[in-house]
Order: C-alpha cells, then structure tokens, then sequence
C-alpha cells in the first residue's frame, strides 16, 4: 500500500496529508465514535469514476443517525467533497475514506458535548488480499469470535468501533496461516469476514446471509444482487449454517476493498476443485466490465470526475 497523497480534507479545507491531525483526546480515539466508508475510484476506459458513490454517503449519513451524530454536511456537500478530494490528489484510481467523528469537546461516555467533524482522504490502494486473489482465491478458517448480537452493537451502522470485533477476527486468522477468517453470529449461523459478505454457491444457486444475522449489507453485496438478476441466476438471502460452508460447490467474499474474490479452502477443507468456480467468474466478469467500461453502466452505478 503506496499509503500516502497529498491532500486530506478535513472540515470544509484541503489540508496537507502529514498536517492533517485531531486532539488526542477527541472523543473517537477513546471510544471508537465514527462512522466511515470505504469507495474505490476505477479507471473507466479513458475517465475516472467514483462506484455508487451517492449509496456510500447515504449509508454513512444512516449511520451517522443511529449513533445520534448530527453531520453538518449534506448528502450533496459530502459528494462534492469526495471528488474534490481525489481531484486534489491527481488520482486516476483511489480507495476513499469518509469519516465522520467526535472530536475534542468533554472525555466521558456520553457524546454529545464534544463537536461532530469530518474528513476524507484518497489514495492508491491495490488489491486487499493480493493480486492474485482474484484468481486463485484465498484460505479462510470459521473465527472463534463471534459477531455481536444486534442488540449489543448495531451491526447495521458502519462504525469505528465494530471493527474491534474484525481485528480480532482478522488477527486470528493471519497468525494461523490464512488470508481471512469468516465470522458466525451468536446463532452459530455464518455472518461475514472480518470486513467482507459472504456468497454461498449450490447447485446453481447463490445464497448471502441475510442482514438479519448480524452483518453489515454490504453495498458490493447489493450489486451483486443486482450482476446475478443481470445473468438469470437464482439469487436469495438465506440462513447458511457452518458445515454448508464445506460442502459448497463455490465461495467468495465481497466487499469494497476485496470486491469479488474466491476462497478456495475453508479451515483446511478444499472447496470443490480448489479453483475459483465458474459462477464466481461471470460474476466477477460482469463486474468488472462495468467498472472497467467494456459494457454500459446500466444501473447507474457510476459518477465521473
């Protein structure tokens, strides 16, 4: 990760990357209090362009309301700002990062006295699992942590402090020799990765948890969805407990940063043939022609710089 640009802005001002700081004490430091998004920038043919950037905003102004956080910025001042952003930093394609935070005001649990900020950075981020993930997949292994329940942390929210739970997650798998590690719920139904939804393949259909087993619907999630209507393939939410995990004919993860990537193996045990399955590639296919302006971008997905 080339993890530097040059600008970030922050508040409604352009400032200098290494001179963009917060208080220590702020609010979010200690208690994890920001809603963010992840949104990738593609180089579409000859032009750059920002994927379901006004879906990304909006769900993080839905967050920003579950948390009692008033942003004051509008849905439209924040679109704005995104692409001034990556325009600022002369960037053909980007990972965008919009958050909005409590800053330094008043250090105890309650919030509503220390000011509501927000910033947005961009900058080149490659592939999350690798460069090949892609297409040969990657190794995950069923987490010992557990998603929360939806009535301790509101998964629905994307929010700073739920990706404790992903750390741990993520943590584990690592140091146990795996690219991901896949969430349960506290039903012991499959959840998500660590940062990523989930797509079960069976005899020719494809299956993703609902957002009622404690998961964050995923806006790459949703255009999946959509990709799989597009081909005629039979698409559902569905309850998946662990073993449906094994004996699956394909699996993959979505998200924004891994955007569709296969897994091949699940705690040691080779999915089918071990190779990215013939569902998967279609439906990477489709996504990529859109992103990548072979085809036209029939669902309005994308917003040119």
């Amino acid at each position: 990760m080339a993890f530097k640009a040059e600008k970030i802005w922050m508040d409604g001002k352009l400032v200098d990357w290494d001179k963009a700081h917060i208080h220590v004490l702020s609010h979010v430091v200690h208690y994890g209090t920001a809603a963010f998004e992840g949104i990738r920038v593609y180089k579409v043919g000859a032009r750059s362009a920002v994927f379901r950037l006004q879906d990304h905003v909006k769900r993080l102004l839905e967050s920003c309301k579950i948390y009692r956080m008033d942003c004051p910025y509008t849905q439209a001042q924040l679109e704005t700002a995104i692409l001034d952003t990556v325009r600022a930093n002369h960037l053909e394609q980007a990972y965008v990062r919009p958050l909005i935070y409590r800053g330094f005001g008043e250090l105890g649990v309650l919030p509503f006295k220390s000011p509501v900020n927000t910033a947005i950075a961009a900058w080149d981020w490659g592939k999350y699992l690798g460069e090949e993930a892609l297409e040969k997949g990657v190794s995950v292994c069923v987490s010992s942590w557990y998603r929360p329940a939806p009535n301790t942390l509101p998964q629905l929210a994307k929010m700073a402090g739920n990706y404790l739970n992903s750390q741990l997650i993520k943590m584990e798998a690592v140091q146990n020799g795996y690219h991901e590690g896949i969430a349960l719920n506290t039903d012991g139904h499959v959840a998500e990765g660590s940062g990523e939804n989930l797509f079960l393949v069976k005899n020719g259909h494809l299956y993703s948890p609902g957002s009622h087993e404690s998961l964050l619907p995923g806006i790459t999630r949703h255009s999946i969805f959509c990709l799989a209507e597009d081909l005629g393939i039979p698409v559902e939410s569905h309850t998946i407990p662990r073993e449906s995990l094994y004996v699956a004919d394909e699996l993959f993860m979505s998200g924004t940063a891994a955007e569709i990537t296969p897994i091949t193996q699940v705690d040691k045990i080779t999915v089918a043939d071990g190779k990215r399955g013939p569902l998967t590639t279609r439906i990477q296919e489709a996504f990529f022609d859109i992103l990548q302006g072979r085809v036209e971008d029939r669902h309005g997905w994308l917003t040119f710089l």
